[in-house]
Formats: structure tokens, C-alpha cells, sequence
């Protein structure tokens, strides 16, 4: 009967230490998918579904907004510029360094737009970006609590 307690804890042990939490994947995993449904909402152009990603007290500082919107109606008015953006307007997400704290989570990286603005032959500029996007885990849903994100600079001449 210890035998069969003992394989049993042991078993219970080693299902508690390699649960994630996410129907299988891993709370990296999650946050990197996460990061990716920012980058297709970006993409589908529409504002609420950038915004439906945003937890209510999120902080944002966009890579070109001058001010920092901490509410959802400014962050709802950053995004708004979507609806303007021609169809080719895209994000791709580059590399990623997910840190992962309990029920919070830091993503940290770059992603290039490709457009709205154009050369002078009329293709899409390539806009590179870095990012920290800080998650927390809510009801199994990972939601942006802070995003900061900036242009890259010019290498050094």
C-alpha cells in the first residue's frame, strides 16, 4: 500500500510541476501567442480588436504618440489610425525574450510595420520597432497592462 501511495504522490508531484496552465502549452508559449494575436489585430485594421487586448488600466507609449494613454478611450484614439492605413499595412514580429512571473509576464523585442508611408516609387517603408509589452494573466487570458514601444535608431556611423 506505500508503494502504491508513494507512485501515486510522486505521480500527482510531477502532473502539478509540469502543468501549464493552457491546455498544454506553456505560459511562454501563451504570452508569445498573445503577441502574435497584437501583431494580427494589427493587421485586420481594426481598432476594437487591438483595443479587446488591452487590460482596462493598461499604460501605452506608441511609437508615435507624443503622449501616454493610460485609459481605454486613448488608447482606443491611438489606434484609430488603423482605419486609415492602406490594405498592404502590416506588423512582423522579430525576435522575442518572454519572461514569465507567476500571473505576469514580459515580452520584450522588435517587430517592423510595413507601411502606411511610401518610397518615391510608391512601395510600402519598412519601419523597424522594439517593444516591451507586460502582460498579466487574467481569468487564462494573458491582457496588456503596459506596451512601450520605439522606433530602432540608425546604426552608428
Amino acid at each position: 500500500m506505500r508503494v502504491l501511495f508513494g507512485v501515486l504522490l510522486v505521480a500527482l508531484l510531477s502532473a502539478c510541476a509540469t502543468s501549464t496552465g493552457g491546455g498544454g502549452t506553456s505560459e511562454k508559449d501563451q504570452v508569445a501567442a498573445a503577441t502574435q494575436a497584437w501583431i494580427d489585430a494589427m493587421g485586420s485594421h481594426d481598432p476594437e480588436r487591438v483595443v479587446a487586448l488591452y487590460a482596462p488600466e493598461a499604460v501605452l507609449w506608441g511609437t508615435t504618440s507624443p503622449t501616454l494613454r493610460d485609459n481605454p478611450a486613448t488608447v482606443r484614439d491611438y489606434f484609430n489610425l488603423l482605419r486609415k492605413v492602406p490594405p498592404d499595412y502590416k506588423g512582423v514580429l522579430g525576435e522575442q525574450r518572454i519572461r514569465v512571473y507567476g500571473d505576469l509576464a514580459i515580452n520584450t523585442g522588435t517587430y517592423t510595420f510595413i507601411g502606411p508611408a511610401r518610397d518615391a516609387a510608391g512601395k510600402p517603408i519598412s519601419r523597424p520597432a522594439r517593444f516591451s509589452f507586460v502582460y498579466r494573466n487574467r481569468d487564462g487570458r494573458w491582457l496588456i497592462v503596459d506596451h512601450h514601444s520605439s522606433t530602432v535608431p540608425p546604426p552608428p556611423k
